[in-house]
């Protein structure tokens, strides 16, 4: 279970003695997870996961941005979004304000879909982590027995996470929680209400906190390669000068 500061604790003249290669920003979201998952779920992840990725590589952790494209939850009470342009600006005027150090987006939020795009125009400056490819492969190797078109939210990935990491904020009937809902075509017109009453889509009743500390280690691991993509794309850029 984690203990440290919910916030970096760094001061000012720590972070001007050090170079890191990247910094981490953890991107979430305030929204539903169903009966037994808290609205930060998505940010307590992103978290999670960016805070073991900055020890790991020495790079510069950043405070989470909490909020994010929820707009599908909207059904369900708590439930608070911004809009896709204003994501794409907050993430642009804080990776501007880095002075060219370059930034690895954490994102724990699916509906995030325009950091995608947002990455995409960086130039080489941003990095969007994980993918759907990287979050199926932690899947496999933390013995995960879901897809992540099957257990699309508060299922068994997010909350053997937490059972990891926050378990006191994973309520006991969390294995009453599963809802199965493979065909979600129309989510982005009708909302994750129109597929799911209670909130969840996947199974929750299989999640383990081995399973989540499984995963976490193996995304940890896997976050080399964007940093090296990163530093890839910072060399042509200085060649190209």
């Amino acid at each position: 279970m984690d203990q440290r500061p919910p916030l970096p604790a760094t001061t000012a003249p720590q972070e001007g003695a050090r170079t890191p290669a990247a910094a981490v920003l953890p991107v979430g979201s305030l929204e539903q997870h169903g009966p037994h998952l808290p609205l930060t779920t998505d940010t307590l992840i992103a978290c999670a996961l960016a805070e073991r990725v900055a020890d790991a590589h020495a790079l510069r952790a950043l405070p989470p941005l909490a909020f994010g494209c929820s707009h599908e939850h909207a059904a369900w009470p708590g439930t608070v979004s911004v809009s896709a342009t204003t994501l794409h600006a907050l993430v642009t005027d804080i990776a501007e304000s880095l002075g060219g150090v370059p930034l690895l987006i954490v994102n724990g939020h699916g509906g995030n879909h325009v950091l995608a795009n947002t990455v995409q125009q960086s130039g080489g400056r941003m990095a969007l982590f994980p993918g759907p490819g990287e979050w199926e492969a932690a899947r496999t190797a933390a013995g995960i027995t879901t897809t992540n078109d099957q257990d699309m939210h508060a299922g068994e990935l997010e909350t053997s996470v937490l059972l990891h990491t926050h378990p006191g904020l994973v309520r006991p009937d969390y294995a009453q929680a599963d809802h199965r809902a493979d065909e979600r075509d129309h989510m982005g017109t009708l909302g994750l209400a129109a597929y799911t009453p209670n909130g969840v889509v996947g199974l929750p009743s299989r999640a383990s906190a081995a399973k989540g500390e499984a995963l976490l280690d193996f995304l940890t691991r896997r976050a080399a390669g964007h940093l090296a993509a990163l530093e890839q794309a910072r060399r042509r850029h200085n060649e190209a000068r």
